[in-house]
C-alpha cells in the first residue's frame, strides 16, 4: 500500500511539473516551465491549499534516489576532458569556493526560517 501511495505522490508532483509547463507555454514566461511548476506547488503549499502529507513521501523518496539523476551529466562531461585539460587548479579552486558560498548561503538561510518559526512557535504558546 506504501509503494502506491508514493506513486501516486509523485504523480502529483508531476502534474505540478506538467501544470508549470502549460502556464510557461500559454503565457510565453521568459523561466523554464519546471521552476513555475515549483513555484505553484510552492504557492499552494502555503496557502495550505494541499496538505504537506500528500507529497511528503513521495517527494522524500525523490530526494533519496537523486544523485543518480546526475549520472548521465556527469558521463556527460567526459566528452568535453579536452574543454578542462590545462585547467586543473582553477577549476578545484572554483568547486571548492563555490561549494563553500553555497553551504554558508544555505546554513544562513536555514537558521533564518529556523528562528522565525521559533519565534512563532513561542508568540502561539
Amino acid at each position: 500500500m506504501k509503494f502506491i501511495k508514493i506513486i501516486v505522490q509523485i504523480a502529483m508532483l508531476y502534474g505540478f511539473y506538467f501544470l508549470g509547463e502549460q502556464f510557461q507555454h500559454v503565457l510565453n514566461l521568459p523561466i523554464p516551465g519546471s521552476i513555475v511548476g515549483l513555484l505553484v506547488l510552492f504557492g499552494a503549499l502555503l496557502v495550505k491549499a494541499i496538505p504537506v502529507t500528500w507529497i511528503e513521501e513521495g517527494a522524500g523518496t525523490l530526494l533519496h534516489y537523486l544523485t543518480l539523476l546526475f549520472v548521465p551529466a556527469t558521463v556527460g562531461v567526459i566528452n568535453y576532458l579536452y574543454f578542462f585539460s590545462g585547467k586543473n587548479i582553477g577549476l578545484v579552486l572554483i568547486v571548492m569556493v563555490s561549494t563553500l558560498i553555497t553551504m554558508l548561503a544555505s546554513g544562513t538561510v536555514s537558521q533564518i526560517f529556523a528562528n522565525k518559526t521559533g519565534m512563532q512557535r513561542e508568540r502561539s504558546s
